[in-house]
């Protein structure tokens, strides 16, 4: 999954792309009508100059249009921040008339639209299609729905770790070969930046609401699931399958995230809680080396290559990597996250056939490598995995990909996305002050309660 963000309260989002939505169905963006069109549902970058996957997606329908003569793709680009995209690609997947024959869904959200009736099954596409079994089962298993039967094929997973600026470490006298052990030792480098460093930003950790699931996942579990022995899912009991209350773990990754804020380690809080702080740390404090240190994912790159418009082929000699740690360096000593993203055809799309057959075409061994080169992505098709032209093809890949063994997946289950903004509200308010950390934990557990139907577990 990518950067996150989100600009308003659920509420008057939910106003705003009700009529986003009836604008769509007026320049009649649904799939219904012609049989040889199938319409494909994307994000679209809110940096105009991010062109990677409306590169990608304009060459699969070059090659679809030549393998399938008569038929036509039509390319529907929804540009928003990921929150706001989600909202609009629900209201979209409510009505044949607005509905695509194909969209680009997060594994986060994909269970939530399988519980609402919005994505067909794909099972018996599936059977018929060799190239799945090609698929690693961690990245088939994202997109299952509680019934056994799968909604999407993966595109790619990702991981996170620690970004960090050679040059700020540099001025700092920091090391450039930075490999921190503990939690600790990531905020000493941080108040060391901030000391010897003026006028940068030490460390980025994403917080607060308007950053969406960037807060939840790249912020929040990147801490919470470095917490304990790492055995178990701090955040859901598969046992009881019931959600976890606040515990220690959780006030711990919170104490983190509000002494970034509060020793003002971290970007002002007023940047911090701009939707767009995402776009604006790969864009500019990054390649101006003015960020230390960014929690960050493995994606970064793609805003960094040829034709992205933000062009620093000199990254891979100026950024330093390193696995993020767990708290007190216990067992394994390295954490991480993974998502990402599946192609679901809806429900209610006019043309499914045609639309699995542009899956099809996206995913051949070529095109998928393609993909995850161009996307910074993570393979999940094994036999790219097992190519050494993927990954020797970009610095970091190499590093991003060994991180697949000690990382997590979210428990993506119907009630997750509701979960995550708790996270999220409780994050912002250890950030803003507003909140101690106490109050933030007692207040998570009141919005958990609410959002799992009491389905929960803990003190």
């Amino acid at each position: 999954m990518r950067p996150t963000v989100r600009s308003v309260r659920f509420t008057a989002l939910f106003a705003l792309t009700a009529l986003a939505s009836a604008s769509l169905a007026a320049c009649g963006s649904g799939s219904g009508g012609d049989p040889d069109t199938v319409k494909v549902s994307f994000k679209q970058s809110t940096d105009n100059s991010i062109k990677v996957m409306d590169t990608y997606l304009a060459d699969i329908k070059k090659q679809f249009e030549k393998a399938n003569p008569g038929k036509k793709v039509e390319l529907v680009p929804i540009k928003a921040p990921d929150s706001e995209y989600y909202t609009k690609l629900q209201q979209m997947l409510r009505s044949p008339k607005t509905a695509p024959d194909l969209v680009y869904e997060d594994t986060f959200l994909i269970n939530s639209d399988i519980t609402s009736g919005y994505l067909k099954p794909l099972d018996d596409y599936l059977a018929k299609w060799k190239d799945w079994d090609r698929f690693i089962d961690t990245a088939k298993a994202a997109a299952r729905g509680e019934d056994g039967k799968t909604y999407g094929v993966p595109d790619g997973t990702d991981t996170r770790g620690l970004w960090f600026s050679k040059d700020v470490f540099a001025k700092a006298g920091l090391p450039a070969d930075w490999q921190p052990r503990t939690w600790d030792e990531v905020l000493d480098a941080a108040r060391t930046i901030k000391e010897k460093v003026p006028g940068v930003t030490p460390i980025n950790v994403y917080t607060g609401k308007p950053a969406g699931e960037a807060a939840t996942m790249q912020g929040f579990q990147m801490l919470l699931y470095g917490t304990g022995d790492g055995g178990s899912d701090p955040l859901y009991d598969k046992d009881s399958k019931k959600w976890i209350k606040a515990g220690q773990g959780f006030e711990d990754s919170l104490a983190f995230v509000e002494t970034v804020y509060k020793e003002k380690l971290g970007p002002e809080v007023s940047d911090a809680l701009d939707p767009n702080f995402g776009t604006k740390v790969r864009g500019e404090l990054l390649p101006q080396g003015k960020l230390g240190i960014a929690l960050d994912g493995s994606w970064l790159p793609q805003d960094w290559l040829e034709g992205s418009g933000h062009e620093w082929p000199e990254w891979s000699k100026e950024l330093g990597l390193a696995a993020m740690p767990t708290q007190h360096g216990q067992a394994p000593g390295r954490v991480s996250m993974s998502g990402g993203w599946t192609w679901a055809i809806p429900a209610k799309a006019g043309n499914p056939d045609l639309a699995f057959e542009f899956i099809k075409t996206m995913q051949t061994k070529a095109n998928a490598q393609k993909w995850y080169v161009a996307n910074s992505g993570i393979a999940v098709r094994e036999d790219v995995a097992n190519d050494p032209a993927y990954v020797e093809a970009q610095p970091g890949i190499a590093f991003f990909t060994d991180l697949v063994e000690v990382t997590h997946y979210r428990p993506a289950y119907p009630a997750y996305p509701k979960v995550s903004v708790a996270v999220q509200e409780a994050m912002e308010g250890v950030t803003t002050g507003d909140l101690t950390v106490e109050e933030a934990a007692r207040g998570y557990d009141e919005a958990l309660e609410e959002a799992t139907g009491g389905q929960v577990v803990g003190e």
